[in-house]
């Protein structure tokens, strides 16, 4: 299917010393990345939370960031601000560079089909990347999974943008409504941010440690927080980001998630441990949340209520992603 989890904007960062200066930076390990590969980071404050989340693509001659769209200019002024005397060139191609997603299991053989020099596309690991043409122009391929199936970003200018599109449509490829796309976001555990991670937000409450952070790297701006965390506290956060299976509408951003009554003690509709952030129906799963809770009622099984309906709609925490 071909549909965006939310709209991307992109950096270049140029010169010999761009994956140092990256290095210090970000949460992972940037200098390890070698033509053709990528990562997942994030870019915190020295308090440990989080300014924004990154696609980290190493070509050979540039490092393409990936960030949210709204994101783009507060990210590049503050990369600005951290250069002195580093070999770095910076630019914004939100404006030349476009993106179409292409998700599941056909989809590397169909953008093998369209796309020139591009081949292997389904045995590629997340993050791989390679430049190719679409017809006569240039084209790039990242396979980057949002929605637990195979997901590929092809970059092209925006005037081959629609033409791709269409391309694929014929192809045999479904356009997904943004409700489509986001139910399968929610069933595959993948928070966004903007949505469900922001600048108070530290990795570890996320549950994006595994793929953002690099334990063998050197320091980088928020470092002391989380080895502290991890170290010291044994990984313990007040709150987690979970997945709630809901019985009843997807409840609104932001409602209170509650305890369950059956809590020792607990106030008529529970107490508040959480807030949602995100909901939708699924059509294999029913209604589906992702909301924070406090870390007292994250395991799988836990019965929870959010409020809305007299009494607060029944949920329960499930497993993230859903299996």
């Amino acid at each position: 299917m071909l549909g965006e989890t939310a709209p991307r904007g992109r950096i270049a960062v140029a010169g010999r010393d761009r994956a140092s200066y990256l290095q210090g930076l970000l949460t992972n390990d940037i200098q390890a990345l070698t033509p053709g590969t990528g990562c997942y980071s994030a870019w915190l404050t020295p308090q440990g939370r989080m300014l924004t989340d990154l696609h980290v693509l190493e070509s050979g001659d540039m490092i393409l960031l990936d960030v949210p769209a709204d994101l783009v200019e507060g990210t590049l002024q503050r990369l600005d601000q951290f250069l002195f005397s580093e070999d770095v060139q910076l630019a914004d191609l939100s404006a030349s560079v476009r993106s179409l997603w292409v998700h599941g299991p056909a989809a590397a053989g169909l953008l093998e089909g369209l796309l020139l020099d591009i081949a292997g596309l389904a045995s590629w690991t997340d993050y791989q990347h390679t430049r190719g043409k679409f017809g006569d122009a240039p084209a790039s391929v990242v396979r980057i999974d949002q929605l637990g199936v195979p997901g590929y970003c092809v970059l092209v200018a925006p005037e081959y943008q629609p033409v791709l599109a269409e391309a694929l449509q014929a192809a045999g490829v479904v356009v997904a409504s943004p409700e489509v796309v986001e139910a399968a976001r929610i069933e595959a555990g993948y928070p966004l941010f903007g949505v469900d991670m922001d600048t108070e937000t530290i990795p570890l409450e996320a549950g994006i440690e595994g793929r953002a952070i690099s334990l063998s790297k050197g320091c980088y701006v928020g470092q002391e927080v989380i080895i502290r965390v991890l170290h010291r506290g044994h990984g313990r956060v007040a709150k987690r980001l979970v997945t709630l299976r809901v019985d009843g509408d997807p409840p609104p951003r932001g409602a209170r998630v509650l305890s369950s009554e059956r809590e020792t003690g607990a106030a008529p509709g529970g107490r508040e441990i959480g807030r949602i952030t995100s909901a939708a129906r699924s059509p294999r799963f029913g209604t589906l949340a992702l909301a924070y809770v406090h870390r007292d009622f994250v395991e799988a099984g836990t019965p929870v209520s959010i409020e809305g309906a007299p009494g607060g709609l029944p949920a329960v925490v499930s497993s993230r992603p859903l299996t």
